[in-house]
């Protein structure tokens, strides 16, 4: 009697744990689907050629400038020289600075981005599971060594369902 209640206790999690459902899905794969990934990316870009365009003014402007100082440099009394080396100085150190800080706004940029669209791709996975009634959903891509695909459902349709970008937004 004392092992069939022992062989009972140690059955007994076991058949709770397999009435528990289990999910995955690609989530870098679907991030990229996504139309807010497409409008963030595009947002990006266009912030990263305006920062460029301003840098490439100024490399040229501090060019134009040292171009001509060496013309002239010889002709100009000492005090003026010095004012027009140390201008090109600060030119040149102004531009690093902007380089700088255009760099740190850039990435600022692309997380915040990256963390709202990503927001959205884990609120649809959320209700995917949540509706599918799973314990838990993982995200294959997430490193994770090995999934049984044949005991884990693949929620990825549903999530691009939720997202708006199923099947027929795929071309398939």
């Amino acid at each position: 009697m004392k092992k069939f209640l022992v062989l009972l206790l140690m059955i007994a999690p076991l058949s709770i744990f397999a009435q528990q459902k289990f999910a995955y899905v690609n989530a870098p794969e679907i991030l990229q689907l996504m139309p807010e990934y497409t409008k963030a990316s595009k947002d990006i870009q266009l912030l990263e050629k305006q920062y460029s365009d301003e840098l490439q003014h100024m490399r040229t402007e501090l060019e134009k400038k040292g171009i001509e100082f060496e013309q002239v440099k010889d002709s100009l009394p000492q005090n003026i020289l010095q004012r027009r080396y140390n201008e090109l100085q600060e030119l040149s150190q102004r531009m690093e600075q902007y380089y700088q800080e255009s760099l740190q706004n850039l990435q600022q940029a692309q997380q915040s981005k990256l963390e709202e669209v990503s927001n959205i791709l884990a609120k649809a996975i959320k209700d995917a599971g949540r509706e599918g009634g799973y314990i838990c959903v993982f995200d294959i891509a997430g490193g994770i060594p090995y999934i049984s695909e044949t005991q884990c459902d693949d929620i990825s349709a549903k999530v691009k369902a939720k997202l708006g970008i199923g099947s027929a937004a795929l071309g398939k």
